[in-house]
Order: C-alpha cells, then structure tokens, then sequence
C-alpha cells in the first residue's frame, strides 16, 4: 500500500475523477530514459543545481518508486484535508508518460482504480499521525494497512493510507514532515471542540490578530455568532462580523453564505467559519459580494491559529492548547 499526496490536496478530486495518480518533475520528460539513479540525480542537478542534497535525493526515491517500485495491483491511497477523506484505490497500469492526461506539470502517470473512503476521524490516533507525513509518496506500514483494511470492510467513506519512509535526512523535509503531521492533529483537535468552543476559539483568534472581539450571547444569534472591531464597541471600522459552522464533512452551500452577505452592511466585513468547507457556489458568493467577506474552511483555520498562537490569551490557549515543538534550523 503507498501513499500519494499533493500539495493542499488539490490534485485529489482530478485523481478521483480521472481514475489516476500523478508526480510532477515535469522536465524530466519520459522518466523511462533513465537507466539509474545515478542518469536520474543528474538529470535534476542540472535543473535545480542549488538545491540540497537531501532534497535532490528525496526526489531520487520518489520517482523510482513511483516508476518502478509501484505493483500494478498494490493499494494506493490519497487525502483531501478540505473533506478530511482518504482515498483508497488500486493500481492498474506501470507508469506511463502522458502529458495530456492530468496537467502539463504532472506527465508522469499510473491508472488507479479509486473505490473505497473513510473519514480521517474513524482511524487512530497512530495511523492519522503516519499519514499526515508531508512526503509526496510513501509505503504504507503494514499494521496501519491493517487498520485500513478492517476499517474498510466495517463502514465505507472517502480516502486513507500511512508511514513514511523518506531516504535522507536533509532538515527541510523533516520540518515540513513534521509540521504536516502537526497542522493534521491540530485540525483533529479543532473538530473535537463543541460549536460554542469553536465560536470562543475565532474570537480568541480575532484578538490575538489585534481586535477586540465579543461573543454572542447562546440562543439566536440573526447569523453573527462573534462580533470584533478595533474599539469593541462596533463603532471603528472595520466591523467584523463573524459566522461559525462547526459541521464536519457538510459543506455549507450557496444559500447560506447569500444570506450571511445579505445582512452585512456598509462598512462591515464577514467572516463565515465553516468546518465542512464550502461548496464551489458558496465561494462563487463570497466572490461576488460587494462587502469583503473571508470563507475560512478547516485547514485555513488551523493555519491561522498555528500562525497567531504565541498571541493568543490564557483563554484562547486553554480552549485549544498547544505546545511549541524546536526542529534544528541546519
């Protein structure tokens, strides 16, 4: 079983509806040229003579297992951090160069057969964690296929895989290894919080960003769950008016963000929080309106968090505590 990632995850749903996986290193051209790793190394030496040489030789292993290493009918798995899903599939042809099937910047091909899903919360703690490795591609331990497999049969859902298995040790990939697998348990945490939690964890964000923020009273709340603004009275521009949905896996949809515009006014500006992200609609909304509102989907929201933690309040942090991990710079 491997693992095959992209940045962001924005290659998942092309791979799901193409019925394929893809690598970059574009201006390798047809990777069945190079008779070793050696023909291999040079080749991405010449094009980026700069880069480390942990760097250079995790390429090296990535494109000779997506070339070579692969089986056709070896499991293959992908994940969407939007959805939250695993992607679990089979490979059905050795790699092939093809331009045209995927992107320009992604020629280097393998047809899968993409079925079964499963929502990252159903698996441990241990196999999220080995999963959320930030390599491009990786084999899978064989206890965490395990895991996979069992949870497979028990209940179907979208996207899976795990533990990495990189061939250097240059700084560069483990910190963004390591922070991968972070920003995943703290999006895991994010989830576990109640509605009202989250509501108190965007004003504590708000504030750690300079504003000072309120939280709306439980009960109705006319579509604004945190009001923020320089001077905490609403008077100073800019008014911010902040919605939360905490729904994991529901996306919110077109009509929900066209009313949450609706009520804004002059001189406002929206936030609308939602868990379960958005559909393209929604976003078409968001786009379109005259008063700037932000969509802030569940990895967006990790990432701030990650980014304004060290001024966040005692509150904040005992709503979500962190700890600070030190990774060396060189």
């Amino acid at each position: 079983m491997w693992m095959i990632k992209s940045e962001s995850g924005e290659l998942f749903a092309p791979f799901r509806d193409r019925g394929l996986m893809a690598i970059g290193w574009a201006y390798l051209n047809d990777l069945s040229q190079y008779a070793s790793d050696d023909d291999l190394r040079a080749a991405l030496v010449a094009e980026q003579p700069d880069a480390p040489q942990g760097r250079i030789s995790n390429a090296v292993a990535v494109i000779r297992k997506f070339r070579s290493g692969i089986n056709v009918g070896d499991k293959v798995v992908t994940f969407d951090p939007i959805s939250r899903m695993y992607l679990i599939g089979e490979v059905t042809s050795e790699y092939v160069y093809e331009p045209t099937a995927l992107t320009p910047d992604h020629p280097h091909i393998r047809r899968v057969n993409w079925g079964g899903t499963l929502v990252r919360d159903v698996l441990s703690a241990g196999a999220r964690n080995s999963l959320g490795s930030a390599l491009t591609l990786f084999s899978v331990n064989e206890d965490i296929q395990v895991e996979i497999n069992a949870k497979l049969v028990l209940a179907a859902q979208n996207h899976a895989l795990g533990q990495i298995g990189p061939d250097d040790t240059d700084v560069d990939i483990v910190q963004a290894d390591e922070s991968a697998k972070a920003l995943e348990l703290i999006k895991d945490s994010i989830v576990s919080l109640t509605p009202r939690q989250l509501e108190e964890l965007i004003a504590a964000l708000l504030r750690a960003m300079g504003y000072r923020a309120t939280v709306t009273p439980e009960g109705p709340d006319r579509g604004v769950d945190v009001y923020a603004s320089p001077d905490g009275l609403m008077l100073e521009e800019p008014r911010i008016k902040a919605e939360v949905k905490h729904r994991p896996g529901v996306q919110t949809s077109a009509p929900v963000i066209r009313g949450f515009v609706g009520a804004l006014r002059q001189g406002d500006r929206g936030i609308f929080v939602s868990t379960g992200g958005f559909t393209r609609e929604a976003r078409y909304e968001a786009d379109r309106s005259m008063i700037p509102v932000s969509l802030v989907e569940l990895n967006r929201l990790a990432e701030l968090v990650v980014e304004h933690y060290e001024s966040f309040n005692l509150d904040g942090r005992l709503i979500l505590p962190l700890v600070r991990i030190y990774i060396p710079e060189r």
